[in-house]
């Protein structure tokens, strides 16, 4: 894990997010999943730089989708 990598392939900020707002919270929920799931097996090894980095990303992902949760309602 390098410092400015993202944590999973589906946690990269610098993607495109895709265009329908429904979408849009697929892919932040799809992150948030992916996240989820590093969390867990880097907090039974005791890693303790790579846990939080995943937990700074868990943060930023849980807005994201929250947002897109907000978009996808109001279209």
């Amino acid at each position: 894990m390098k410092p400015f990598e993202p944590v999973t392939p589906a946690s990269n900020p610098h993607r495109d997010m895709p265009l329908s707002p429904v979408a849009r919270f697929d892919a932040a929920e799809a992150a948030v999943v992916s996240l989820t799931a590093e969390h867990r097996r880097v907090s039974r090894l005791g890693l303790e730089w790579p846990l939080a980095r995943t937990e700074r990303e868990l943060r930023y992902w849980r807005f994201v989708r929250a947002v897109c949760a907000i978009a996808a309602e109001a279209a």
